[in-house]
């Protein structure tokens, strides 16, 4: 999947879904791979989802309690879901805005309301056949659970070891 964004400025990423105690050997494999890693765990980012959106009253005041309480130094990522949202965003200043389960139609009506203002994200259900659709939005990250939560499983056998040399 990511050689489909080679030699374009959109960079592949992870997500945190990973097998339990397997996320560090899963994220090495996606960086190997040639893609990247979003958050290692929630501390590393600021990531304002649907329900941290609903919880605050909207994006502006989620944003605003992001910013409250977050490090100066750290990123403030917002999902959107709608054209409004991703206006209240970039009016809010967020850092990175997240389009989330969009047609194709909407992120690129989103690219140009955005319009460089922030880094951009799509995600959403994204596996190798809807990666390749997204070529063409020009957005900085494409995120893709699939990199890990449906990448084939190592089988391992432990069952001809034996004990040498006394």
């Amino acid at each position: 999947m990511a050689a489909l964004f080679s030699g374009t400025k959109t960079q592949l990423v992870d997500t945190r879904k990973t097998t339990p105690n397997m996320r560090v050997f899963e994220k090495e494999a996606v960086r190997v791979g040639g893609a990247g890693n979003h958050r290692y765990n929630l501390s590393n980012g600021v990531l304002l989802k649907d329900n941290h959106i609903d919880a605050a009253g909207g994006v502006r005041q989620a944003i605003e309690a992001a910013r409250a309480h977050a490090p100066f130094v750290r990123k403030v990522e917002v999902e959107v879901e709608t054209l409004a949202q991703v206006r209240e965003a970039v009016d809010e200043g967020a850092d990175n805005i997240m389009l989330d389960n969009m047609d194709h139609a909407t992120m690129a009506e989103a690219m140009g309301i955005i319009a460089g203002r922030a880094q951009v994200e799509v995600s959403g259900n994204v596996d190798e056949e809807k990666a390749a659709t997204l070529v063409d939005l020009g957005v900085d990250f494409v995120s893709s659970g699939a990199l890990t939560h449906s990448a084939p499983i190592l089988d391992l056998s432990l069952k001809h070891l034996r004990v040498t040399g006394g």
